[in-house]
């Protein structure tokens, strides 16, 4: 492993290994010792950068002859999925993802990796996948490291699908959960909308990183690429597959979400449609004694039911029987 050089707390190189035969040199190199060293037949250099400024990238490009159109990318990052070819050489980008249960928010982060007969070069930028484990899992297969550079690409590639399923997976709860809220009787007094919203500005981004990735894991898997051997290619055909299926499933929750949100417009127009039914109900009761109070208002100089000891209890009685049956009828119908 290399030596590492720390900026800001963070390792700048974070590990740098000559593989012959696809068995690691023993040793700490420095980028150029291992640039020397990846001449020999069946050698290559696996390097891992962290957040490189343009100076320290441009030294690695220098090592290694890194085209400088793909350098500009590697510097700049916020660069969409995507596989260009640069002569004898390959510059793959990856959307890292990683799901925040407390905040209900994916975290997105980037990893770029560049490709040669004699070299891997892997920048991360963000909360990018860890690739210890990766590097760790590779080497226990020499086998595999045989193959160059290509086995490399797919292990991070690979490693970086596979962090996807714990974000479907967090989605998914959630989306759960917001389809039992729309339809709970809570809905009434707390309006899923806001967190529908932002679950689908999620699932959005989360088809960004994802989607586009679909492209070139098909040309990994079906063309013939410089430093892709192809007894690596069927290995990408597997991971293009894992990605179909996370893409589908993304595409299924901005369904899911767009139903709850027109799901929970309804319920809000209808609870409003009954709440004007109730004031309508209680309006029409109201009219009745607001009528008669009105009438007996006006001063009338003679008025036969006052000249009589029923008069009043009469009028009022008939108001209470009238009210009455309004309310029974409102009751009936539905709108009490």
């Amino acid at each position: 492993m290399c030596p590492r050089r720390v900026r800001d707390d963070r390792a700048v190189i974070v590990d740098c290994a000559l593989y012959r035969e696809g068995r690691r040199h023993e040793g700490d190199l420095t980028p150029a010792e291992a640039a020397r060293g990846c001449d020999a037949p069946g050698a290559f250099v696996w390097l891992g950068l962290y957040e490189p400024t343009a100076e320290e990238i441009a030294t690695v490009a220098g090592e290694f002859g890194l085209h400088e159109l793909a350098v500009e990318d590697a510097v700049k990052a916020h660069q969409r999925p995507k596989l260009e070819v640069y002569g004898d050489s390959l510059f793959v980008v990856l959307k890292t993802a990683r799901y925040l249960e407390d905040t209900e928010t994916v975290e997105f982060g980037e990893i770029q990796v560049f490709v040669g007969e004699r070299f891997a070069i892997v920048v991360r930028h963000g909360a990018a996948s860890a690739l210890s484990g990766t590097r760790h899992g590779l080497e226990e297969r020499p086998d595999l490291l045989r193959a160059g550079p290509g086995a490399v690409l797919h292990g991070v590639v690979d490693r970086v699908v596979d962090d996807y399923q714990p974000v479907i997976d967090g989605l998914d709860d959630d989306i759960r959960e917001v389809e039992l809220q729309v339809f709970s009787d809570d809905s009434d007094r707390s309006n899923p909308v806001e967190r529908i919203y932002k679950l689908k500005r999620e699932v959005l981004e989360m088809q960004q990183a994802t989607v586009p990735l679909l492209g070139p894991l098909e040309t990994l898997a079906a063309q013939e690429l410089p430093a892709v051997a192809p007894a690596v290619r069927h290995y990408f055909r597997d991971v293009h597959d894992h990605v179909e299926r996370v893409v589908q499933q993304v595409a299924t929750f901005s369904e899911l979400l767009t139903s709850a949100l027109q799901a929970n417009l309804t319920r809000v127009s209808v609870r409003q449609n009954e709440d004007m039914r109730k004031i309508s109900a209680w309006v029409a009761i109201a009219a009745v004694p607001t009528m008669i109070a009105g009438i007996y208002g006006m001063n009338f100089e003679h008025m036969p039911e006052l000249d009589q000891p029923w008069g009043y209890p009469a009028v009022l009685a008939f108001t209470a029987t009238v009210c009455a049956a309004l309310y029974r009828a409102f009751r009936r119908s539905g709108w009490l």
